[in-house]
């Protein structure tokens, strides 16, 4: 393990930067003890984000044996570039850091490789030339959850005899480029390519935030109103949607009106699912840190580890969730 940078060089980085800051809580632990960690979050653009940070602060804390230091990248890749190269110069123990989009990490993890830091990386895929230029990645299955609301979709119309009707689906995508945004969009497309009925006559970017997606619903619907499904590629995109479908009327209900199809289970967007105005919302974990953790330690005791992790979850519709659940649930 590496001692941890004195203060004042990492005072210097981070006006330099401008954007990193040190997690350092109260502890008994010795700070020569302390396993250095550089987290790169790519923003705060949703409430999973906010939760997926706040778990992963939780668990890289002083008394789990750990110095912080964390970067809010502002949904910049540059940004996160730079990040990672004053992780690189800061000799941390390791880099963990959740990318914006899939491509374009080549070089910087190259220099991650050469000097000999282990990357690890969380929530969002990455295409590397060389397997070698990472360590491990602990996220979610994009493509099986699309898949999962796809299959509730067809599920749900065939119960409602809507088989051989005309189904016109307006897609709300995320960041484009980003693995979330790729599986999901892919899924639908198999399912509009498995069901010959169904028809996207919208599909636009909502930059998986509520205020971008209620920007772009707005615009579709001064062309048509005519919609049996939004499917949005997280929850923050769905409120939008709702938002602005409200505004002009449209009832949001998987019986009699437009079935808003959304991911993240995030509570509000499961009290939107309670209340029948989204009709699925299929979980996308945010509480990665124990599971970065175990890596950790297992790294630390020269194990060798699974190279991609992916977390158990789980969805909800508005059938058959209830209160309960709701409130059982840590985020």
């Amino acid at each position: 393990m590496k001692k941890s940078v004195c203060a004042a060089a990492v005072c210097a980085m981070l006006m330099l930067s401008g954007c990193l800051s040190a997690e350092k809580p109260a502890s008994d632990v010795s700070e020569e003890n302390l396993i250095l960690v550089g987290f790169s979050q790519v923003g705060a653009e949703s409430e999973w984000r906010v939760a997926n940070t706040e778990n992963m602060k939780a668990t890289f804390s002083e008394k789990n044996g750990y110095e912080l230091i964390f970067n809010d990248a502002q949904q910049k890749q540059e940004n996160q570039i730079k990040a990672i190269r004053t992780f690189i110069q800061q000799d941390v123990d390791y880099i963990v850091f959740s990318p914006k989009v899939e491509t374009g990490w080549n070089s910087i993890l190259k220099e991650a490789k050469d000097a000999g830091i282990p990357v690890i990386v969380t929530d969002r895929y990455i295409e590397a030339e060389d397997e070698g230029l990472y360590t491990a990645y602990i996220g979610s299955n994009f493509r099986q959850e699309g898949e999962k609301a796809v299959a509730w979709l067809e599920s749900l119309l065939q119960k409602q005899g809507r088989t051989n009707d005309t189904i016109n689906i307006v897609h709300i995508q995320g960041t484009m480029e980003s693995s979330a945004q790729i599986g999901r969009t892919a899924a639908l497309d198999e399912g509009v390519v498995r069901n010959a009925n169904w028809h996207i006559i919208e599909r636009q970017c909502g930059d998986f935030t509520r205020a971008k997606a209620l920007e772009v619903m707005e615009a579709i619907l001064e062309k048509t109103k005519d919609i049996d499904v939004v499917y949005c590629e997280n929850d923050g995109e769905a409120l939008g949607a709702i938002d602005a479908m409200e505004k002009a009327g449209l009832k949001c209900n998987a019986e009699d009106g437009v079935i808003v199809i959304s991911f993240d289970a995030t509570r509000l967007g499961l009290e939107y699912c309670l209340a029948g105005k989204i009709a699925l919302s299929v979980e996308c974990n945010p509480l990665q840190g124990p599971y970065v953790h175990d890596i950790i330690q297992k790294l630390e005791r020269g194990e060798k580890v699974e190279r991609e992790k992916y977390i158990d979850e789980t969805q909800f519709d508005c059938f058959t969730i209830t209160q309960k659940m709701i409130d059982s649930r840590p985020y």
